[in-house]
């Protein structure tokens, strides 16, 4: 049976989601606790997306594929579902940074990474003094200057739609960098905090941080509101812009289409990156 399982985690201590030999990741940890409760030799998990190091979710989502006899077997005795079972033998065992909040089996055909239609950041900056609270210092990045929310909302209606972020992303052999940017919107929280909004099918490595950074130029007024766009179509990176810090990015929620159409999606997300890598 394939499992979807949905988690959060604090990335503070995490070597990023990929398991790395003597890192400590999101991917390594949740592995490990699965194969204890599951009593199975590994439990290699599926993600939606693999976040960088110091990266936080609060929407991540997984499928692992495991024998139903198995899970069962770790429910034991308890009275509780055997799939609610699992959610709390994990939160028994896995580290207080990481928590699995749901377990559900999956419907047919999904598959957590390419049957995802769009991933969900926000990235939080608080950029005055009497914004800067230390209670959150570690998701919200403190900035010494304030920032023109207005100018960097308009910046970045230049960057939306089907592009090539290859300005935006660091380099992978054999990877394109072609993506779908869907929303990139900008506001102040009723705390007084800076957010961003980013939505895209997909994002390329520190994408989402260097466009911040150069949204960030802007928003201090180092640089006009065309040049991001202009910088996208460059397609090379510029040493302008700053990819900013890790700490501030959360991924918050992954959207997935009716369950009629998850085998569907898949197949033709599958089919386009192959394309495209090939």
């Amino acid at each position: 049976m394939r499992l979807r399982l949905d988690l959060s985690y604090d990335g503070t201590d995490f070597s990023g989601w990929a398991t790395q030999p003597g890192l400590r990741t999101v991917q390594g940890t949740l592995e490990a606790a699965l194969a204890t409760v599951l009593r199975v030799p590994a439990a290699p998990l599926t993600v939606a997306g693999r976040t960088d190091a110091g990266v936080h979710a609060r929407g991540q989502v997984a499928h692992l594929d495991v024998d139903p006899d198995a899970v069962v077997a770790a429910a034991g005795r308890s009275a509780d579902p055997p799939l609610d079972a699992l959610v709390r033998r994990l939160g028994g065992i896995a580290p207080p940074d990481l928590r699995v909040r749901r377990v559900v089996e999956a419907p047919e055909g999904f598959d957590a990474r390419f049957s995802a239609l769009w991933r969900r950041y926000a990235y939080r900056i608080a950029d005055a003094p009497d914004v800067v609270d230390p209670l959150v210092r570690g998701h919200v990045l403190a900035w010494p200057r304030r920032l023109d929310v207005d100018a960097m909302d308009e910046a970045s209606t230049g960057l939306l739609g089907l592009q090539d972020f290859a300005a935006f992303c660091k380099q992978r052999e054999g990877a394109t960098t072609v993506r779908t940017l869907l929303e990139l919107s900008w506001r102040r929280t009723s705390a007084g905090a800076v957010e961003a909004r980013v939505v895209a099918d997909a994002f390329c490595h520190h994408m989402v941080r260097a466009l911040v950074g150069c949204l960030v130029a802007v928003g201090e007024g180092r640089r006009e509101v065309t040049w991001p766009a202009q910088v996208l179509g460059s397609r090379t990176r510029d040493s302008g812009v700053t990819v900013v810090h890790a700490h501030g990015l959360t991924l918050e929620e992954v959207g997935y289409p009716d369950d009629q159409q998850l085998a569907t999606r898949a197949s033709v997300a599958r089919a386009r990156r192959e394309a495209l890598h090939g």
